[in-house]
C-alpha cells in the first residue's frame, strides 16, 4: 500500500493520536534550524549562548538578546502540519503535541495543550544566578518583548524587575536541564497514545528521542515522518518521507472529511 494512504488508514483508526515535533516542522513557516544556509544559526553558533556563559558573561548575553531579535524578525505563520495537529485535536482525535521548537506556532494554529519540551522563546524568565545546570529565579515571567523594549530604552543587560538578578529567555539552552515537570508530562501524554505521530524531528536529542520507544513500550503504533532517515525508522509502524505539511495536511483533511 502507498505510505501516503496507510497513514490515513493508521490515523483514521486511531483516537488518541499524539504528535511530536521537530525543527523539519517549523522550517515549513520559514523559521530555520541549525543548518539552513543563511539562517541566524549560520551567524550564531547556539552553543556560544551555553547557560554557564550566558550567567557569567554580559558580553554573551547581550549578543543573546540581538540573536533573539533576530529570531523573531521574519514573520513566521504555522504551516499546514501545525494545522493538522490543530484540527485532530479540536476533532476529539488527540490529547496534545509534544514539540521540541520553542516558536509558539503550535498555539498559534489552534492547538490547546502543548507540552514545548524545550521551553518557549515567546517568554522570557528570571534565572536568579544559577551555579550549575539547574535554573531557579524569584518566577518572574513577561513576553520576550520585554527584553527587547528595555534594550532599545538603553539597557543592554536588562535584570528581572522583581529580584534583580539574571533575565534569560524561557528556553532551555545548552547546558541546562530540562524543567522535570515538562519532561514528566511529555512521558505521560506518550504513554496515553494509541498512535505516536513523529514529525519533522532527527530523533538524536535526548531525552526527547527516547518518546518513541517510551510509546511503542506502552503499546502505541509509531508513524515517523520525515525527510531524513532517523536511528528509530526500524522501531516505526510506518515511516513515511517527505515534508511535514506536504504530508500531514493532506492525510488529517482526508481522514476528518470522512
Amino acid at each position: 500500500m502507498d505510505a501516503h494512504l496507510e497513514l490515513v488508514d493508521l490515523l483514521a483508526t486511531s483516537s488518541r493520536v499524539v504528535g511530536f515535533t521537530g525543527a523539519g516542522v517549523s522550517t515549513e513557516s520559514g523559521i530555520p534550524d541549525f543548518r539552513s544556509p543563511g539562517g541566524v544559526w549560520t551567524r550564531y553558533d547556539p552553543r556560544s549562548f551555553e547557560l554557564e556563559r550566558y550567567v557569567a558573561d554580559a558580553g554573551v548575553r547581550r549578543l543573546s538578546w540581538e540573536m533573539r531579535r533576530e529570531f523573531f524578525a521574519p514573520e513566521a505563520r504555522p504551516n499546514p502540519a501545525h494545522r493538522a495537529f490543530a484540527a485532530l485535536e479540536a476533532a476529539g482525535r488527540s490529547p496534545g503535541v509534544i514539540t521540541q521548537n520553542i516558536d509558539g506556532l503550535h498555539q498559534d494554529a489552534g492547538s490547546q495543550h502543548v507540552v514545548e519540551l524545550h521551553g518557549t522563546a515567546r517568554e522570557v524568565r528570571c534565572i536568579g544566578t544559577p551555579r550549575g545546570p539547574v535554573v531557579g529565579g524569584c518566577g518572574w515571567r513577561a513576553p520576550h518583548t520585554w527584553a527587547f523594549e528595555r534594550l532599545d530604552a538603553g539597557e543592554d543587560d536588562p535584570s528581572c524587575p522583581g529580584c534583580g538578578q539574571l533575565v534569560k529567555s524561557a528556553t532551555v539552552s545548552f547546558g541546562q536541564v530540562l524543567d522535570p515537570e515538562v519532561v514528566d508530562e511529555a512521558v505521560r501524554l506518550v504513554r496515553s497514545a494509541d498512535l505516536l505521530l513523529t514529525t519533522g524531528s532527527s530523533l538524536q536529542v535526548h531525552p526527547a528521542a527516547g518518546l518513541p520507544a517510551e510509546a511503542r513500550g506502552h503499546g502505541a503504533r509509531l508513524v515517523i515522518v520525515n525527510d531524513e532517515r532517523t536511528p528509530y525508522d526500524d522501531l516505526a509502524d510506518l515511516v513515511v518521507r517527505g515534508r511535514a505539511g506536504e504530508v500531514l495536511g493532506p492525510a488529517v483533511e482526508a481522514v476528518l472529511g470522512r
